[in-house]
């Protein structure tokens, strides 16, 4: 069967993120309107220029409309979408090994963490490409190193002396993914670890030393989600980028939108000041407020405020002043 297999490790806690992440999982957080996941999955297709036959979600124990919820992104793109479980967190080659049954064919494994702005079409006659981004602190991130035929030679972690500046961006396309899990299943079978735990990039290594040969496939930016600061700042990226995106329906009373925005259609918004790079969910309301460069989610009452650089999340109810907010779901600050 022609098309690629999406594999999906989104089964983290998210901790970092929190309270976000208390009651939805990071990767389901809104970025511009849209799931991080079903924004990566989107791009993910477009990049492959190709059918996409199955996306595979590795998740925790995240309730049914969590899994709906996936399912329906899959759909979204013309895929199966399929839910495995990883109940112990074991490492990134464990996580991928979870969806053995789709480890076959051409497979890309995307963490759903990270999103992304590329340029290039997959060079499918490498044995596989991993996505890369160059980077100013290296020794932050894996990176790979090169020969002169732009064929990775070295995978290294976190070096303490410059390598390279090409970071490892956590997507990966595999031309053989019966290869790929015969490598991953080597390394539990010979419980091999990597500060205690199954890497993925142990695997590569071992793929590589076989002669399999993988090339980088560079990003124009890589959008980290990793944390509140950066999860706003990916939805300021993400509104740029995809401003043609957001179409304007609705006109409010008293109000300058400074674009670009995303605003829900049923949003209600008076006296306010609103943007540039505000993103808000389906069903809040927004009265005599200024707010710009945030995310807030769904069913959120703000009034007589002004912020920026903050992150509310649904069902919250803010009246009063401040300047920074970072707050989970179902909370209510007043003054």
């Amino acid at each position: 069967m022609s098309g690629i297999n999406i594999i999906i490790p989104m089964a983290g806690m998210g901790k970092r993120m929190r309270p976000h992440t208390l009651t939805v999982p990071k990767p389901l957080l809104p970025i511009a309107g849209k799931p991080i996941v079903q924004r990566l999955v989107e791009d993910i297709a477009a990049v492959c220029n190709d059918k996409i036959n199955t996306v595979s979600f590795i998740i925790g124990d995240f309730g049914e409309q969590v899994e709906i919820q996936l399912l329906k992104i899959a759909e979204s793109i013309g895929a199966e979408g399929k839910i495995y479980y990883q109940e112990e967190a074991l490492g990134t080659a464990h996580a991928v090994l979870c969806a053995t049954p789709d480890l076959t064919g051409e497979v890309i494994v995307a963490f759903a963490d990270t999103l992304f702005k590329a340029e290039f079409d997959l060079d499918k006659s490498a044995d596989g490409i991993i996505w890369v981004h160059k980077v100013a602190n290296p020794s932050q991130f894996g990176v790979v190193k090169m020969n002169e035929e732009s064929v990775i030679t070295d995978f290294i972690e976190k070096p303490t002396e410059f390598v390279s500046d090409l970071a490892i961006i956590g997507i990966y396309y595999f031309k053989d993914g019966d290869n790929l899990l015969s490598e991953l299943q080597y390394l539990i079978e010979n419980d091999i670890k990597e500060k205690g735990e199954y890497q993925l990039t142990n695997a590569l290594e071992n793929m590589k030393n076989k002669g399999l040969a993988f090339k980088p496939g560079e990003v124009e930016e890589w959008l980290d989600c990793g944390n509140k600061d950066a999860t706003v700042y990916t939805n300021q990226r993400i509104l740029e980028i995809k401003k043609n995106e957001f179409e304007k329906v609705n006109t409010y009373a008293n109000t300058t939108i400074i674009e670009p925005c995303f605003i829900a259609n049923d949003v209600v918004i008076e006296g306010s000041t609103i943007g540039p790079h505000v993103s808000i969910g389906k069903g809040s309301k927004i009265i005599n407020s200024q707010i710009s460069n945030s995310i807030i989610q769904e069913n959120t009452q703000i009034h007589n405020i002004s912020f920026s650089n903050s992150m509310i999340g649904n069902h919250v109810t803010i009246d009063g002043n401040s300047k920074s907010y970072s707050i989970g779901d179902y909370s209510t600050i007043q003054s």
